[in-house]
């Protein structure tokens, strides 16, 4: 029997963004090549480089230059930093898509009656110009980076206030993400987890044991409701 239109009411659905949402990876790759060439660095492949995505700006960066074979000099991070950010909100969503199947489950689950956020590390100001520019924006009824918030992931406050500010209810929420940090971060605040297998973790995402794993979005509602089960 098909699901009634209000059966997620009173639901929250906690989305990380890179790398769970959205293939944000070419753009944020193609940033760092851009600073690594400005220095006479050596471009680093897209295919080999896509781990490095999800720890923040200056992890990107100072592992980025490892990689490269240069030198990370500390004590410049916050202007690298600020330049990155700089040059990536120039071309946020050149190439970043969202993942297959995304935007229909969005909807679908809207549709539902449930309350979608987004969790992320990723600055707000990047993520609300990102999914803007995706057209994903209106589907969230909130956005939290880390400087919307009290602490970051992975402390569940994060978590927690995104899931308030989303209207939502901590007890009745799930969280979908694709790290060891989304996995601490729901184990934190006790609130169930579905991992994604296709997004940006450095470990293998399946000895996280989480409460669901997926492959793709299409796979994602039947996961949800055995969680809420």
């Amino acid at each position: 029997m098909p699901a009634s239109p209000a059966d997620l009411a009173g639901v929250t659905l906690a989305f990380d963004l890179d790398g769970t949402l959205v293939d944000t990876a070419p753009d944020l790759i193609g940033t760092l090549n851009i600073m690594l060439a400005e220095q006479g660095l050596p471009e680093v492949p897209l295919a080999s480089a896509r781990h490095l995505v999800g720890g923040g700006a200056r992890y990107l960066l100072e592992h980025g230059f490892r990689e490269a074979g240069a030198h990370f000099d500390a004590s410049k991070a916050p202007l690298m930093v600020d330049h990155f950010v700089s040059l990536y909100l120039d071309r946020i969503a050149h190439e970043s898509v969202p993942f297959p199947g995304c935007v229909e489950v969005l909807d679908e689950f809207r549709a539902r009656g449930a309350r979608l956020c987004v969790c992320t590390n990723k600055r707000t100001g990047l993520s609300l110009a990102l999914l803007g520019a995706l057209g994903l924006i209106d589907r969230f009824d909130s956005i939290c980076g880390p400087d919307s918030v009290s602490v970051r992931k992975p402390d569940a406050a994060h978590l927690n206030e995104a899931i308030l500010q989303a209207g939502g209810d901590p007890a009745r929420a799930v969280m979908i993400g694709d790290s060891d940090t989304d996995f601490n971060t729901a184990r934190n605040a006790g609130i169930p987890i579905v991992l994604v297998s296709f997004g940006y973790s450095e470990i293998a995402i399946d000895t996280l044991k989480a409460d669901a794993l997926i492959d793709s979005f299409s796979e994602l509602p039947d996961a949800i409701e055995r969680l809420l089960k």
